[in-house]
């Protein structure tokens, strides 16, 4: 199904979709793993190549999160620094078992005598299905509390402020600075736990995913220097003259809230970044597109996210793991199918979701053609060491995956808002935590890729806690997870045993775990005619330079 659908993509796009050579980036081989400043290709940005000394913690799907969030803006008070973005915000989302929504723990913050300052995407109206209404209330209710909110619209044509980030700077030595980055956003439906029953205060879903959809989504608290690198993201935003660029269309809306700023105060100078805390190097990727007005913080834009893959990617020699809420760019899938083409040991897992989080006759066609591209180019590439997954909960319900994760040969992992998609990499305002940890790991194989960087906890144990949640493990039943080529046999088999058990009609025992072979279904000739001028214009548009898209290079 996935050739058929592809095989038609070649002739509706009207070009060639065969494996382009690799583009050569000259990347630093004395930096494997991280941009140097040269590298991000962005001579604007004051966020430094990267920050040591962090203390980084994963924190998997949204109760865990918002608990987290909800003791830390507790703590939050007089000459406290309280600064967040978001793609998506609902006032009434609960943070903690105590009900505290979010309007009321940033509110809070506020009245206590928090300085909190907001970036929400301006959105678009409910009508459109999306959230511009629930952002200005959001707005409304901080403001009246004394902190101010800007709704930014400083994007493309189709585009978005996708970034999702808190930055806490306490003003006090016995309350560590932190920072939150990753694919959570502040809104309904991210509150579900491992077991992924769905959040109770659930949004609009399509019907697949039931009443209360289940989520699995990731984030990841740092502390150390790169919570002002966090900052400085922030602060380049906050800081832009053309904030919040309004259109006129969007200004009588915005005015009938008189809450809602249109010229944001300037923030107070910024503290000297926090001491080490930890052992783990945090480099900040992001994207911008190139736009008119220009970001002065990205004139030419930026696209450290999709370079600093480029470069990891190529040093990938043992496995590639993505969980990812869109897999669908044939320019991003051709970055992973030149490594796997290059590298014969190397092998690649994706966990994906199984339907789509939108039901409109013309996006799911666009959306499916630009997946079907992407999977057929990495089976292209390498059938046999290419498995794509999806979930489900034990009540068999599909679990849709949010998650924004990668870690590479068990050294380098990433967390953060950017999906795998041509979107993300180029078009619409990104934000990902590239994360290297010092601390060695002693488990064999000490050193899966074999180029001598060595197994890091952090990258290690990211990806064993991720998959013995989906296989239903314990923390101490993973010895047969640890080794990368195990892992894929062990992930394969209980996929496999899930889907026979599926096949036979549930008879026996169900076995354990969460993976599902992921597929796609077909769409009906007259929507694949519109998919594929919707796919490039709308699902997935590209944000770079003529000349960069030319010469397919990031």
């Amino acid at each position: 199904m996935i050739a058929r659908i592809a095989t038609a993509a070649r002739r509706l796009v009207g070009r060639s979709l065969e494996p382009l050579a690799e583009p050569s980036y000259g990347f630093d081989p004395r930096r494997p793993w991280l941009l140097t400043a040269e590298e991000r290709d962005n001579p604007a940005a004051d966020v430094a190549p990267w920050t040591s000394g962090n203390q980084v913690m994963p924190l998997i799907d949204g109760r865990d999160y918002f608990a987290r969030l909800a003791t830390t803006l507790a703590a939050a008070g007089t000459n406290d620094l309280v600064l967040f973005t978001d793609w998506r915000g609902d006032p009434e989302q609960v943070l903690d078992e105590h009900g505290t929504t979010i309007a009321e723990a940033l509110a809070g913050a506020a009245r206590r005598g928090a300085m909190v300052r907001g970036l929400m995407w301006r959105s678009h109206p409910e009508i459109m299905g999306f959230t511009g209404e629930r952002h200005r209330e959001l707005a409304d209710l901080i403001t009246q509390a004394g902190g101010e909110v800007v709704l930014d619209h400083r994007v493309l044509t189709t585009g978005s402020h996708h970034q999702k980030f808190i930055v806490i700077r306490y003003g006090r030595d016995e309350q560590p600075d932190v920072a939150f980055v990753g694919g959570i956003d502040l809104a309904r439906s991210r509150r579900d736990t491992s077991e992924h029953a769905g959040d109770p205060l659930a949004r609009d879903f399509p019907p697949e995913y039931g009443p209360t959809p289940p989520w699995h989504d990731v984030q990841v608290e740092i502390q150390g220097p790169g919570v002002a690198d966090v900052e400085t993201v922030f602060r380049e935003r906050w800081h832009d003259p053309a904030l919040p660029s309004r259109l006129p269309w969007h200004s009588l809306p915005d005015l009938l809230h008189p809450r809602i700023a249109f010229n944001p105060a300037p923030l107070p100078d910024q503290a000297p970044a926090p001491p080490p805390a930890g052992t783990c190097d945090v480099q900040l990727l992001r994207t911008y597109p190139r736009r008119r007005p220009a970001y002065p913080f990205a004139p030419r834009g930026e696209r450290s996210i999709a370079r600093g893959y480029a470069k990891a990617v190529h040093r990938a020699r043992s496995l590639i793991y993505i969980e990812d809420q869109y897999m669908w760019s044939l320019d991003v899938a051709r970055v992973f199918a030149h490594a796997l083409r290059e590298n014969p040991g190397l092998r690649m897992v994706v966990v994906v979701p199984r339907f789509l989080d939108e039901d409109g006759a013309i996006t799911i066609p666009s959306a499916l053609l630009g997946h079907a591209q992407a999977l057929q180019e990495l089976h292209d590439a390498a059938a046999s060491r290419v498995a794509i997954y999806d979930l489900e909960n034990h009540a068999g319900t599909p679990v849709y995956v949010h998650a924004k994760v990668s870690v590479i040969d068990d050294v380098w992992a990433t967390v953060g808002s950017d999906n795998f998609n041509r979107r993300s990499w180029t078009h619409d305002s990104e934000l990902t935590a590239a994360i290297l940890d010092e601390r060695l790991d002693g488990r064999e194989p000490t050193d899966p890729g074999g180029l001598g960087d060595n197994a890091r906890v952090l990258a290690r144990e990211l990806r064993l806690k991720l998959a013995a949640e989906h296989l239903d493990r314990s923390p101490g039943d993973i010895g047969d997870l640890i080794d990368p080529s195990s892992f894929f046999d062990m992930m394969r088999a209980h996929a496999q045993a899930l889907d026979a058990w599926h096949a036979s009609g549930r008879v026996g025992e169900r076995p354990p775990g969460r993976l599902r072979a992921h597929s796609l279904d077909g769409a009906p000739r007259w929507q694949r005619l519109l998919a594929a001028p919707v796919y490039r214009a709308v699902v997935d548009p590209d944000g770079r330079p003529s000349r960069m898209r030319l010469a397919r290079r990031f």
